[in-house]
């Protein structure tokens, strides 16, 4: 085929909207969880990682409070494992955001303003973003490693019986 006609095929596959089964928007342990699940049932999912690959457990040093990690592990590790097992039953994971939708009539959704994609089934994971004040002294405390806290259910068990302050 001449380049003319790649460039021609490639605009026109890019003009018609990508047909998807099982679209998953976000990368943290609910969205890997879903894939892992959708996969196996044979939904052929497509997981979009979206801003922040692998989610907040990305900058998380030890994970105790989940299930089947009795000694703990790290969150970067973890979110490797998690997507390792959703790749293994044919997760197709792609890095984009997913920047508009469309749910009037169909499931349609735009990935980087350009791609669209019509989906059958859509899992909505995007989780959460640690949000601080952008104090000095709070900076320092990130930056060490302790004393600052985005996620008081994760972490309360690290401040029992002292003074806490909570935003």
């Amino acid at each position: 085929m001449s380049s003319d006609k790649k460039e021609k095929e490639k605009q026109r596959i890019m003009s018609s909207p990508e047909l998807v089964n099982c679209l998953i928007i976000g990368s943290g342990p609910s969205g890997f969880t879903a894939a892992i699940y959708a996969a196996r049932a044979d939904m052929k999912p497509v997981l979009y990682q979206g801003a922040q690959p692998g989610g907040q457990l990305m900058e998380t040093t030890d994970v105790d409070n989940f299930p089947g990690y009795p000694d703990g592990i790290n969150g970067p590790q973890m979110m490797i494992d998690l997507e390792n097992q959703a790749k293994r039953f044919d997760t197709d994971v792609r890095s984009g955001w997913i920047t508009k939708v469309d749910f009037n009539n169909q499931l349609k959704l735009w990935v980087n303003d350009e791609h669209e994609l019509e989906c059958k089934t859509v899992i909505i994971s995007t989780g959460a973003s640690a949000k601080y004040l952008g104090l000095e002294s709070e900076k320092k405390y990130l930056d060490s490693g302790g004393g600052v806290s985005a996620c008081a259910v994760c972490d309360g068990f690290f401040y029992k019986n002292q003074e806490v302050v909570i935003v």
